[in-house]
């Protein structure tokens, strides 16, 4: 029944929303002052409106009754300025502020219910908004006007095109041609890898390799997308040997690979065998969003061993606490997760759409209403496809026990922070890692804010340097020098320094202009030995990028 009911619900649990309109609809029953309040707000925002559009709708700034965020999209526009139209978006944009404060600070409200049930009702209001529907946007009006109704008729074509043609593929075409371009060779193989060594671009580099972890929600190339956006060939570029993980694209014979096998087959085994084909004593070490989180889970285990052969760790975007992950932990739940279990049981995996519906939902006007209106209302064909635009087409699945291993011990219980995530029948410690540590975090990221990001700082044992980049969860991080418009703050907390707070921390942190990139190759090269001649490349299984990042 529950794998039935989730096809219709973007699988999402009833279930769990269901206590929180009880606990909200109870609380607000119970507080009459909260009651009184909602009642006088409302009354002025009528009576503001009422008096913006007995005005005649004035388009200066300072006559509208709220204003138009410069981030919202919706109302921007010569047509949203004029009559009945502004009138229109200033209603909905004080019913939005209305509903905000309905469902926020009501007296004895469980916190996290307070967050969900605001977010749930911006998701509503976004559904309902006058730019939605082709009555009461001047944009569509006027598009179906000078086209005699085209655009609708090549919307409505276009939706019918993309409901039969849920399931298709389109970034895996470029890859290795447009994208994954980063001269290399598959030196090493197991079910779950493939490990890609990077051909050097100096005649000299430092001993101590790097071993790059990305998160295997998606394909790896995030990090090599085109030549002049590539961290790849930005670090051979700096005198480093490179190592990369690909991660197979697991199907239903899978469902039983768990967060142990990801760890053996994954950092742990690339460890080993980057130390027995180049002779580094050390290794630096660098994880992208969830592929930190299980960086941070190696090194915490192999300091707990008394294996010293990290030289540094990285986190880019990566979570260590998940005690504040963000809006997405308002869908993770005992019955969100046990919801997901069932439908995990039945495929023996979670699908990459399944994932999706969930990163949208927290962007709903950039990443769905909007580009619903654009397709099916304006009718505009999609704009050609650039090389993150193809890897975000370029999705994977998840193995059902490793997911729901992942969610359980990180989301629900926070284990890893708590001390209590076991490896091989013992537990890890964070607090066990001395290496020095470099962490990144970005200013807009909805997926691991950069606050939870900045917690590794209390975990660790390290000195740790972290940058707080512009950007979100993926801009954020491919920020090649020479991109427009970027600045980082940048600060180093020793180990024996006192605690900051992120507030703090901003304080203290130094503001600069462009790419982090530079810094954090400054940083390693500090890290690193004298440069000589690079190792001899291992012998090749198959040409980079792979065969691993070609499973659909």
């Amino acid at each position: 029944m529950r794998q039935t009911l989730a096809r219709h619900t973007g699988s999402s649990s009833p279930a769990s929303f269901l206590p929180m309109w009880t606990n909200w609809g109870l609380h607000l029953s119970m507080a009459p002052d909260k009651q009184l309040d909602l009642a006088q707000t409302a009354l002025k925002h009528w009576a503001n409106w009422a008096h913006y559009v007995a005005q005649g709708c004035p388009t200066e700034a300072e006559a509208r009754p709220t204003p138009i965020p410069k981030t919202d999209r919706r109302f921007h526009g010569e047509g949203w300025e004029k009559p009945p139209f502004a009138a229109m978006a200033q209603g909905f944009l004080l019913a939005e502020d209305y509903w905000d404060k309905v469902t926020s600070d009501i007296p004895g409200l469980d916190p996290s219910h307070d967050r969900a049930l605001t977010f749930l009702t911006r998701q509503v209001l976004d559904a309902v908004a006058p730019s939605n529907f082709v009555a009461t946007n001047p944009d569509v009006l006027a598009r179906t006007i000078e086209t005699g109704g085209m655009n609708l008729h090549h919307g409505f074509s276009r939706f019918v095109q993309d409901q039969q043609d849920q399931d298709r593929k389109t970034g895996n075409a470029q890859v290795g041609a447009e994208v994954a371009t980063a001269p290399g060779h598959v030196v090493f193989r197991n079910h779950l890898i493939e490990l890609i060594q990077y051909a050097p671009t100096t005649e000299t580099v430092h001993p101590e390799p790097i071993l790059i972890v990305p998160a295997w929600i998606m394909k790896y190339y995030i990090l090599d997308l085109s030549p002049d956006n590539s961290l790849v060939r930005y670090l051979t570029d700096q005198g480093f040997t490179v190592f990369m993980i690909s991660w197979r694209n697991p199907d239903a014979a899978d469902a039983d690979l768990g967060m142990q096998d990801y760890l053996d087959q994954g950092p742990r085994a690339a460890i080993d065998y980057i130390s027995s084909v180049t002779d580094a004593a050390k290794i630096h070490t660098t994880g992208y969003c969830l592929g930190g989180t299980l960086l941070s889970i190696t090194a915490a285990t192999m300091a707990r061993d008394d294996d010293d052969r990290l030289a540094s760790m990285t986190l880019l975007a990566a979570q260590t606490d998940f005690s504040e992950p963000g809006e997405l932990s308002l869908f993770i739940n005992e019955s969100q997760v046990s919801f997901l279990e069932d439908i995990m049981q039945a495929q023996g995996y979670l699908d990459a759409d399944q994932m999706m519906s969930a990163f949208q939902m927290m962007r709903s006007n950039d990443l769905f209403w909007s580009q619903m209106v654009r397709k099916y209302l304006l009718g505009e064909d999609d704009a050609p496809m650039n090389e993150l635009m193809a890897w975000n087409a370029d999705t994977t699945r998840m193995p059902a026990r490793m997911h729901s291993e992942y969610l359980r011990h990180m989301f629900l219980n926070n284990d890893l922070a708590a001390g209590r995530y076991h490896v091989e029948g013992d537990p890890v410690s964070l607090r066990d890692i001395r290496i020095p540590v470099f962490g990144v975090g970005t200013e807009t990221d909805h997926i691991a804010p950069w606050q939870s990001v900045f917690k590794i700082h209390q975990l660790a044992h390290a000195d740790v340097t972290f940058a707080l980049t512009n950007g979100g969860h993926n801009a954020g991080v491919i920020s090649e020098p020479g991109h427009k418009r970027r600045h980082f703050r940048i600060h180093t907390t020793r180990d024996v320094d006192k605690a900051l707070s992120p507030d703090d921390w901003i304080t203290a942190a130094t503001l600069e202009d462009g790419s982090w990139w530079p810094a954090w190759a400054a940083w390693l090269a500090d890290l690193s030995g004298p440069r000589s001649a690079p190792p001899k490349m291992a012998k090749s299984l198959a040409p980079a990028p792979g065969t691993y990042v070609m499973m659909e």
